[in-house]
């Protein structure tokens, strides 16, 4: 179990050298000009700790700077925390409970677990199934508000997500205002390699585009029939389970304009987790190597997220 007490959660300068030495194990970065070397570290009262100067291009510059983190007034050491505990809660974290724990406002722990999940983004992985692997493809639905004057019946007034699930590897989910072929396929082939083996149910938005990868297995679930040998979407269906009791359990309501955010958090926690050979740490050590060049200065609307817990 993770000691919360431990000094980078406490200590602002002790947290700044924890994330110097995630960010730059190979020496001193400018996140400028990305020269690496003898960068000189500005010290007096007139600099605040750990401010250097670029030897090439002259930028001054902070481990945060580019980052995330970047501009924030809140104390790095309170970032590292919310960042453990986003990446530790399985069913996710409340922007309430983080306002508490961390004693921010709940407005600063809104906008700073959003920018957490921005930094979630899978941005480096390659097409799903390229050595021949079977990539379990399925769409869920949430929410339940419907349009005014009009009954709830069926899913076209809910909000879709179609889920791409490789065996034993990631998962990558997309908010779609439809589910359909036209909707679909544009996702399928942009994501997954076409040595794919594909696996869905029997919806027919499928049909036609299954036929572009190696194989398309398909369970027909009208028929009661979940597994056909390996064929199945067992693995997709448990996912959205767990994202469901997670958008149930933990956040209650969310809006359509941010549940992409709430379902990459969800997809990070996948692909990082116990079964790929994760812990907690080494899970918040693989989000912190990845905050840089992901800025988040959005200030729009409130999120829907339930005021109570």
């Amino acid at each position: 179990m993770t000691d919360l007490t431990a000094p980078h959660f406490t200590d602002a300068d002790k947290a700044r050298e924890y994330l110097e030495a995630l960010r730059w194990p190979n020496g001193v970065t400018c996140p400028h000009c990305g020269a690496v070397g003898e960068h000189y570290q500005l010290q007096g009262k007139a600099h605040r700790p750990g401010l250097w100067k670029c030897k090439d291009c002259r930028e001054q510059f902070s481990v945060t700077v580019g980052t995330v983190f970047e501009s924030s007034k809140v104390a790095l050491n309170k970032w590292l925390l919310a960042v453990h505990l986003m990446c530790a809660s399985k069913k996710g974290i409340s922007a309430h409970q983080v306002h508490r724990m961390l004693g921010v406002t709940y407005k600063t722990a809104w906008f700073m677990c959003h920018r957490i999940r921005e930094a979630m983004k899978d941005e480096n992985g390659g097409l799903l199934g390229g050595n021949g692997g079977a990539v379990e493809v399925d769409e869920t639905y949430w929410g339940t508000s419907k349009p005014k004057g009009k009954t709830a019946r069926g899913y076209a007034h809910k909000m879709k997500v179609v889920s791409l699930v490789e065996r034993d590897g990631k998962k990558r989910s997309f908010r779609v205002a439809n589910v359909d072929a036209k909707t679909l396929r544009p996702i399928l082939k942009s994501q997954l390699s076409d040595k794919a083996r594909l696996m869905t149910d029997e919806a027919s938005a499928y049909t036609k585009v299954g036929r572009e990868f190696a194989e398309h297995g398909v369970v027909v679930h009208s028929a009661k029939e979940y597994a056909r040998g390996d064929v199945t979407t067992n693995t997709v269906e448990s996912s959205f389970a767990l994202l469901k009791r997670g958008l149930t359990g933990t956040f209650h309501k969310v809006s359509e304009a941010h549940l992409q955010r709430y379902a990459t958090e969800f997809d990070f926690r996948w692909n990082h987790r116990a079964k790929m050979g994760y812990t907690d740490d080494m899970r918040a050590e693989a989000l912190l190597g990845q905050v840089g060049g992901k800025r988040l200065t959005y200030k729009g609307p409130h999120s829907q997220e339930a005021t109570h817990l």
